[in-house]
């Protein structure tokens, strides 16, 4: 996985912009296997890994998860890979909720776009998280259940 995400291009508009490096990416990759619902997405042509996405924050009382955490290598972005992978995990994800979000940095257009690109709805107004202790600005997309386009 970590061929994948190997290139500083991968990060350049992500709040942490140096998981390009191997140290700072086994922290993320370790955190994904931790929370337990995080995937890799390969390839199916070369069975190659070719980035990942995860699940975050389910909160039962609201029926709402989050998806993010979300990279592919340069050379998928684009085409059709970012809007499949989100379709199989908003399929899931509404069998059991009725609201996914999305948390893109504020100044994260490329992920803005590609929200945009699959439904997701701008919540209004700006959102703060903290990442390794540094509060970052983010834009909430949704995308309901009942209000699905993808």
């Amino acid at each position: 996985m970590f061929a994948a995400a190997a290139d500083p291009e991968v990060w350049a508009l992500h709040p942490a912009r140096d998981r390009y490096q191997e140290p700072q990416f086994r922290a993320f990759f370790d955190s994904a296997l931790a929370s337990g619902s995080a995937f890799s997405i390969v390839d199916r042509q070369t069975n190659k890994i070719i980035g990942s996405s995860r699940y975050h924050g389910h909160d039962p009382a609201a029926r709402e998860i989050e998806i993010g955490w979300t990279f592919l290598a340069r050379p998928y972005w684009g085409g059709s890979y970012n809007a499949e992978l989100k379709t199989l995990m908003l399929d899931h994800a509404f069998s059991f909720v009725d609201t996914v979000v999305f948390w893109v940095d504020e100044t994260n257009w490329r992920s803005a776009r590609a929200m945009e690109k699959i439904g997701g709805v701008r919540r209004a107004g700006l959102f703060t998280l903290a990442l390794n202790g540094v509060v970052h600005r983010h834009l909430v997309f949704e995308i309901k259940k009942d209000a699905r386009v993808v």
